[in-house]
């Protein structure tokens, strides 16, 4: 009798030890089917937000394949502009949907030569190039380019250095942005630049590549 019951201690020792097994296997597995799921999300942002400041919503590795994908003379400088957004507080996907807007990812337009993201106009301490075209501002490289567009997104319209004086506030959001940043005064669709932004922010955060 005490032989059986010592074997039956030992079998039921043996099933508890491959049901916590499976089950630990079970587990690894969801998490890692929720890794290649979602390759590209670095962090949420609330539904129907649209305000640049924040942490990054996509990846550099992401930002990477739109650019390459695209043929931008920037490609392979997705972790620039990833690097410089978590630097000023801007999330990225903003950056590169201004990026997209402006020069489709510099292959159109004077970003083509200006290295440019938003294609700024003249400033103090870059060379104004094309000044009968109105002056834009000549970059010292596509990161110089990216640097120079998170300072003036930060500075200027966040902090409100620039638009304070112009509409009395600080601009956080898109739709504040962008009717500062493109005014139709300058023969710009406003409306419709801001929908584009959204769009592209919108395509990105799903994980996909084409606007």
């Amino acid at each position: 009798m005490k032989k059986y019951a010592t074997l039956t201690g030992f079998l039921l020792t043996v099933l508890l030890m491959l049901a916590f097994t499976q089950s630990h296997a079970s587990t690894q597995a969801q998490s890692s089917s929720f890794t290649i799921t979602h390759p590209t999300v670095v962090s949420l942002a609330p539904s129907g937000s649209y305000v640049v400041i924040g942490k990054p919503t996509i990846s550099a590795s992401f930002i990477n394949r739109v650019l390459a994908a695209y043929d931008s003379p920037a490609k392979g400088r997705g972790q620039a502009l990833y690097s410089l957004g978590v630097k000023y507080g801007i999330d990225p996907v903003y950056a590169l949907a201004f990026f997209l807007h402006e020069s489709r990812f510099g292959t159109t337009g004077e970003a083509r030569v200006t290295l440019s993201l938003g294609n700024e106009r003249c400033i103090t301490d870059r060379p104004c190039i094309d000044r009968q075209l109105g002056g834009y501002a000549q970059m010292e490289s596509w990161e110089d380019g990216f640097e120079h567009w998170y300072m003036l997104i930060l500075y200027g319209y966040v902090q409100g250095k620039v638009t304070i004086p112009l509409v009395g506030h600080p601009c956080k959001t898109i739709d504040q942005i962008v009717p500062v940043y493109a005014p139709s005064s300058d023969h710009n669709d406003v409306k419709a630049y801001i929908q584009a932004i959204k769009s592209a922010v919108d395509t990105w955060r799903a994980g996909r590549i084409f606007v």
